[in-house]
């Protein structure tokens, strides 16, 4: 798109017999509005009402913030050394966001414990997802997220992914969200618990029975759409997400190696063990740190995130669906650490 309008200008140019410079910053804005008429015809063709299409499109303007914030992110280059984990623990499962934490989960106990009822995702997890998210709802993001998810889908590196997410945020617009709640995270992440205007048409919930989905501003909102896209993502009732352990200094790593390649976030994957029991990890003289053995036919990986000799972690299936909300082990770490402090 960008190089037909170049091609286009210097056409001009060389007819009118004159050198014509134009700004590039000129040249992707020129870009972008041309290609918001390709995110109209997607939009319409998709059942975006046309009055939300015309409303919205014409305020639209690139924000080259974003794509800078985008090209900012890491590669994540097969060589790159790996990080400790302590140093991240520190600075997310700190004593401030339990402190906040815990009050946000004696202050909405009756809705949490609804929730649990409903889906089986424990109370704390859904608090611990709230508070590494927005810090318990006390920041949302503050970029329009339909500017920005158009920027991303103009950039092209990913545009089938924002082109359909832009959509699906006119569809929130269709369903009664107003243009000024859909404020986020410069990728396009909305509301208490984050979610991409995708997850929210699908997995959103009314959790205060007022009829509307306000993920903005009730908490009970939040919860229980945390707590659905748990379920969603294959949340077992009655099982840890894990538990800390201490690893013998005469364990054989090379005997549980994971041989399996996990075709999404295959870095994040490949510093697991392979799948044993419970019963079959305390066989190899693992002791956990202070809570009790999970049932001894419960699955559980093994991952060492400070290296040997440190506190290691056997993760159960449930961790996978921390995962699953963001695939990084700090993050899934982190969520499920400060959901046990929160309820102790």
């Amino acid at each position: 798109m960008r190089g037909t309008l170049t091609r286009t200008v210097l056409g001009i140019a060389a007819l009118a017999g004159a050198t014509l410079a134009v700004p590039a910053a000129a040249q992707d804005e020129a870009g972008f509005q041309a290609y918001l008429s390709t995110l109209r015809g997607q939009a319409l063709a998709a059942g975006v009402r046309p009055a939300t299409v015309d409303s919205v499109l014409p305020t639209l303007t690139l924000n080259p913030r974003v794509i800078e914030l985008d090209r900012q992110q890491p590669g994540g280059s097969p060589n790159a050394p790996v990080a400790m984990f302590a140093p991240y623990r520190v600075q997310h499962v700190d004593a401030a966001r339990i402190s906040r934490g815990r009050a946000a989960y004696l202050a909405n106990r009756g809705r949490l414990a609804a929730v649990e009822r409903e889906t089986g995702v424990p109370e704390s997890i859904m608090v611990a997802i709230w508070g590494h998210e927005t810090n318990y709802g006390s920041y949302t993001g503050n970029f329009d997220l339909l500017r920005s998810l158009a920027t991303l889908a103009y950039e092209g590196r990913r545009r089938d992914l924002f082109a359909g997410e832009f959509i699906a945020g006119l569809k929130m617009i269709d369903r009664g969200v107003t243009r000024e709640q859909l404020k986020g995270s410069w990728a396009g992440a909305t509301g208490n618990p984050q979610f991409l205007p995708s997850i929210y048409l699908r997995l959103a919930r009314d959790g205060d029975g007022d009829g509307r989905i306000d993920i903005w501003n009730s908490a009970a909102d939040t919860l229980a759409s945390i707590g659905n896209y748990f379920v969603n993502a294959g949340w077992r009732p009655g099982q840890p997400w894990g538990i800390a352990v201490t690893v013998p200094a005469g364990y054989d790593r090379s005997a549980q190696v994971n041989r399996l390649v996990s075709p999404r976030c295959p870095r994040v994957f490949e510093r697991h063990s392979g799948w044993r029991t419970m019963a079959e990890w305390r066989a190899l003289g693992l002791v956990p740190q202070g809570q009790p053995w999970p049932g001894d036919d419960v699955l559980a990986t093994l991952l060492e995130p400070d290296g040997p000799g440190k506190t290691a972690y056997l993760l159960t299936g449930n961790y996978r669906v921390i995962l699953d909300y963001n695939c990084s082990n700090f993050y899934a770490l982190s969520v499920g650490l400060l959901a046990d402090a929160v309820e102790r």
